[in-house]
């Protein structure tokens, strides 16, 4: 009996010191504490990639949030590859759409399949023929930019009428085509510092314009605005090309398009360049 209960004590004690083994260097609720303070870690770290992941993708989105591959470069207004992506490209951009021939070009631009923005004015949609023209252009899979309602020099105007200007086309292209334009294109280039602030607001990205002719009297001509927009001396990788709603760049788009893909550049998707998040 005395056997048993000396094997019995020394059975306990062994289990007991087994348990907190000071050569573990942990006790079982050392342990515990371990495993949470590892799984915090953890997560605290798997949040702080997550937040990386998150800025990082913030900062490199196009429209439709795909994956921004250019970023506009303010020094010239062209583009430039974020990464390794083909630097020699153009953006195709129209002004003062949908007046007349905005559908036409973009019939034209589909058949070729080449991208473009079509930059809109609100007083051109106060009918339904013209926003019908417009939903048809986005439906076609064009991109659409703010040029503001009345197509007014911005400077002339107090910060609440250019707010208006802005914000009111906004709402209207919405109304039409479901969403809010993602670019936008002051007249004539006269920016503002507020207008810039209320586009940040819209998460608008703001762009002028690399070259353009087709509002000069030399240049209202096919023959002669496809020879200056193929040749200008401004034209270079990324170039943001200005073009609009005349007769004459209707009639000229097609051979202007064969000209650069004949000089090797590709067309800039505009869903690729990168806008406010």
């Amino acid at each position: 009996m005395f056997k048993k209960v000396v094997a019995l004590f020394t059975l306990v004690s062994f289990l007991l010191v087994a348990c907190n083994d000071p050569s573990s260097g942990q006790t079982e609720n050392e342990n515990e504490k371990s495993v949470e303070t590892t799984t915090t870690v953890q997560d605290e770290s798997q949040q702080d990639k997550d937040l990386e992941t998150e800025t990082e993708t913030s900062q490199t989105i196009g429209e439709g949030n795909v994956k921004a591959e250019y970023r506009v470069d303010k020094e010239n207004w062209s583009f430039k590859p974020i990464g390794d992506e083909n630097p020699k490209v153009v953006l195709l951009t129209f002004d003062d759409a949908p007046e007349k021939y905005s559908l036409a070009i973009a019939q034209t631009l589909k058949r070729l399949e080449v991208p473009a923005i079509f930059f809109v004015n609100g007083h051109f949609l106060e009918n339904d023929e013209n926003k019908a023209m417009l939903k048809e252009i986005h439906e076609m899979g064009f991109s659409i930019g703010n040029h503001t309602y009345s197509h007014v020099n911005l400077k002339e105007l107090n910060e609440k009428e250019q707010e208006r200007e802005i914000v009111k086309l906004n709402n209207l292209v919405e109304g039409i085509i479901g969403v809010r334009p993602k670019y936008f294109r002051a007249p004539f280039g006269s920016n503002t510092e507020h207008s810039k602030k209320v586009a940040e607001k819209e998460k608008m990205l703001v762009m002028n314009w690399t070259y353009g002719y087709d509002w000069e009297k030399e240049y209202q001509d096919k023959k002669a605005l496809t020879k200056i927009m193929l040749n200008s001396p401004y034209l270079g990788n990324g170039a943001n090309l200005l073009m609009h709603d005349r007769k004459w760049t209707s009639e000229a788009i097609e051979d202007i398009v064969k000209g650069f893909q004949k000089k090797g550049y590709e067309f800039l998707d505009p869903k690729l360049i990168e806008t406010p998040a």
